[in-house]
């Protein structure tokens, strides 16, 4: 199965299961089951934008998207991340309030519930745990977490059953929300630096000068630029200064260096002689302009 129909198949379970869930809440009076169907609900929503987003990051580069659509799997997971955390604060604000003034709960009900809940995640997570996009990545996430929200919200359905301690109920649901905050920051720093170009954390430019600089025929490299699309595969260019006669050989040998570094796709210019750095001076100049105004 291919990443985007695992991503459907856990799209319908979702759906289904946060109905379902839902009345369940109802039926029980358990606030931390109330709080998953809605954090199951905002789940399913954002894995079918995902399915539909990681369908249109498949498709080829063209005029409009020179570099290709596989940023729209990246938007996937931002928009998947900000509903978490805005699930995760709401479920919080409701759970507080119970905390304050607390009710009865069925507690046999809440254990059926818990128990169907965690063998139905587990295989929505079995089923979502291959595939390489962060898109992916958080999708999974997602259904992990279920799991572990499941799985904590049985056994404080049994230790409730025994003890009749009513506070149980809305304390593991915030411990759940907080868990889930904490991996959705984390995810979204890491999908804003590629939004950023920021140089994916696995590159280190100076060391992939040194290595360059070691090639025969390499005299200078300057503009050196990496970035990612997708978390995944990175992309990068640079001037080369050589008098090399057999430049494509020298390519060749540069692109093999690179992709040592990870670096899958490059653009290289080469250039006879240390270019005066025109450019380089008039970017500088230029800023400075800006900031004498």
């Amino acid at each position: 199965m291919n990443t985007e129909e695992n991503i459907l198949v856990a799209f319908l379970l979702n759906i289904l299961f946060s109905i379902f869930e839902f009345f369940g809440g109802f039926f029980t009076n358990s606030v931390a089951i109330l709080s998953d169907s809605v954090h199951d609900f905002g789940d399913a929503i954002s894995i079918g934008l995902s399915y539909f987003l990681e369908k249109k990051s498949k498709k080829r580069a063209d005029n409009q998207y020179t570099y290709g659509y596989v940023r729209y799997s990246v938007l996937g997971g931002v928009i998947t991340t900000t509903i978490l955390l805005v699930g995760s604060i709401l479920v919080i604000y409701g759970a507080i309030k119970r905390i304050i003034n607390p009710i009865e709960i069925n507690y046999h009900g809440m254990i059926l519930f818990a128990v169907i809940g965690v063998i139905l995640n587990y295989i929505a997570a079995y089923v979502t745990r291959e595939g390489d996009s962060i898109n992916q990545r958080s999708v999974n996430l997602h259904m992990l977490e279920d799991v572990l929200g499941w799985i904590v919200v049985l056994i404080g359905a049994i230790i409730m059953n025994f003890t009749d301690i009513k506070i149980i109920d809305p304390i593991m649901s915030i411990a759940v929300s907080l868990y889930i905050l904490y991996h959705s920051i984390g995810n979204l720093k890491r999908i804003l630096d590629i939004f950023l170009e920021k140089t994916p954390k696995e590159i280190d430019i100076e060391e992939i000068k040194k290595h360059l600089l070691k090639i025969k025929g390499v005299e200078d490299i300057h503009h050196i630029h990496v970035w990612s699309m997708d978390g995944v595969n990175n992309n990068a260019t640079m001037h080369i200064v050589t008098k090399a006669k057999d430049i494509k050989k020298l390519k060749n040998e540069i692109r093999e260096e690179l992709a040592e570094h990870h670096i899958c796709h490059a653009i290289l210019e080469t250039e006879e002689e240390t270019c005066n750095d025109k450019e380089c001076h008039m970017e500088t100049t230029s800023l400075e302009h800006h900031h004498h105004h």
